[in-house]
C-alpha cells in the first residue's frame, strides 16, 4: 500500500456499562476497513478478571484490569493501522476509584494520566440507554451512575479536548454515520483517511421529511 499510514493510530470507546461500546467499536473498526484501513480489536478485558467484576469488585481486581489494558494495548500495537478498543485505562480508572472509594492506594493515577496520552482519538458514549442483563455486568443504575459522576471529572484531566469526542449511547444504531469519525481520526494522525484504490465514500445525508402539500378541496 503506497500510502499507509507512517504510523499507528490508538482509538478507545469509553464510558460505563451496557452502553453500546462493543457495538460501537466494531462498527468503527468495520468503517475504517472500508477505507482500505487494516485493523486490529482490543476486547473488553474486564470480562476475564479472576478477582471479581460490578459493585463487589476490590481495588486490586480493578488494579487487575487497569494493567490488563495497558497489557492488551502492547501486546496489539503495530499489528495495524488502527487499533480499536473496547475501553481504555481511563475509565477503567473510574471503577478502580470507585472501588477505592475515592483513594489511590496503589498510586496509578500518574501511570493512566501518562498513558491516556497515547490515545489519538477516545470516544466517550453517554448512558442514555437502559441497561440490559447480558449476564455478566451489573444491571443497577445506581453503580452505573456512580462510574458515570466519576468519568465525568477525570476524563477532563485525562483527555485532551481535541483527542475527545461525545456521543450519545442511543444514536449508536445502525443509522449512525462513521465517517465524520473516521475523517476526524486520519485528520488527529495526520493521515489520508483512504487507501490508494479505495473509492472517496461521503458522509449519508439525513434525508428531509416531505412537506405536506395540501388538498385543494374541489366543489362539485
Amino acid at each position: 500500500m503506497s500510502n499507509a499510514w507512517k504510523r499507528n493510530a490508538k482509538v478507545a470507546f469509553v464510558g460505563s456499562h451496557g452502553i453500546r461500546k462493543t457495538t460501537a467499536v466494531h462498527a468503527f473498526a468495520n468503517t475504517m476497513q472500508r477505507a482500505g484501513r487494516s485493523v486490529e480489536h482490543g476486547r473488553e478485558v474486564v470480562r476475564d478478571n479472576p478477582l471479581g467484576i460490578n459493585e463487589g469488585a476490590t481495588g486490586e481486581a480493578q488494579l487487575w484490569v487497569i494493567m490488563s489494558q495497558i497489557r492488551q494495548e502492547l501486546q496489539f500495537a503495530g499489528n495495524a493501522e488502527v487499533l480499536v478498543l473496547d475501553r481504555g485505562v481511563m475509565d477503567n480508572f473510574a471503577y478502580y476509584v470507585r472501588a477505592c472509594g475515592g483513594k489511590d492506594p496503589f498510586d496509578v493515577r500518574p501511570l493512566v494520566h501518562r498513558w491516556s496520552e497515547t490515545y489519538d482519538m477516545v470516544v466517550r458514549l453517554l448512558p442514555d440507554v437502559d441497561l440490559r442483563d447480558d449476564g455478566i455486568r451489573s444491571t443497577s443504575d445506581a453503580f452505573r451512575d456512580e462510574i458515570d459522576s466519576i468519568l465525568d471529572e477525570q476524563l477532563p484531566q485525562l483527555v485532551a479536548d481535541r483527542n475527545l469526542v461525545v456521543e450519545r449511547a442511543s444514536t449508536i444504531d445502525d443509522r449512525f454515520d462513521w465517517w465524520p469519525l473516521a475523517q476526524r481520526l486520519a485528520g488527529l494522525v495526520g493521515e489520508p483517511l483512504f487507501a490508494d484504490g479505495v473509492p472517496r465514500r461521503r458522509s449519508r445525508v439525513p434525508r428531509k421529511p416531505k412537506a405536506d402539500i395540501p388538498q385543494l378541496e374541489m366543489d362539485v
